[in-house]
């Protein structure tokens, strides 16, 4: 059975929603496995390269996406750790091939989280893995709209300062589930 893995950091919660949406919309793919995981479940590297934790079932995944919100400007340092960490895989080649995803989450509409898609995009370049993007239009600009910030390269979302029960708004998390069946999808058929 084909396995994504959804490995996110989330400082307040509100990332952590997004992947559960993308989780969901992965799921609801017939024949694919997608499983959560934190950054925070992913540790250092020991002395010798070896990687501990749940680091193996990224080995063992089709697809890895990737999601971290975006403080000022970029990447936030709980996701930049696993990349930098994961280095032991890139000496192996461990991910080449593999499918590819990123989404992102942020106070404001904009706040320069394309920099955030941007950086998680560049270090799946360096593992040679295969990029998948969002691939719906957007239907408008309300917090019910489907990719209401017109982004392609990666989903975005945007919280309010509430409770991630509250919020990213229906049309973010929809847009989430949209892009993780997307993404399923594209693994069932990498993988055929």
């Amino acid at each position: 059975m084909p396995k994504i893995a959804i490995v996110y950091y989330s400082g307040f919660g509100h990332t952590k929603a997004v992947a559960e949406h993308v989780q969901k919309g992965a799921a609801s793919i017939a024949g694919i496995d997608a499983v959560l995981i934190s950054a925070d479940d992913l540790p250092e590297a020991d002395a010798d390269r070896n990687l501990g934790g749940r680091w193996n079932e990224l080995s063992e995944a089709d697809a890895i996406v990737f999601g971290a919100p975006t403080y000022m400007g970029s990447m936030a340092a709980g996701l930049k750790r696993v990349f930098e960490t994961a280095s032991a895989v890139w000496f192996q080649q461990g991910w080449k091939d593999k499918i590819a995803a990123g989404f992102t989450n942020g106070g404001s509409t904009s706040g320069d989280k394309v920099n955030t898609l941007q950086d998680i995009w560049h270090n799946c370049m360096q593992h040679g893995m295969v990029w998948v993007g969002v691939g719906d239009l957007s239907n408008g600009n309300t917090p019910e709209s489907i990719n209401r910030m017109g982004s392609f390269s990666g989903a975005m979302a945007q919280s309010d300062n509430a409770s991630p029960e509250e919020t990213p708004p229906a049309g973010d998390r929809e847009t989430a589930e949209r892009f993780g069946a997307r993404i399923a999808e594209a693994v069932v058929r990498w993988s055929a």
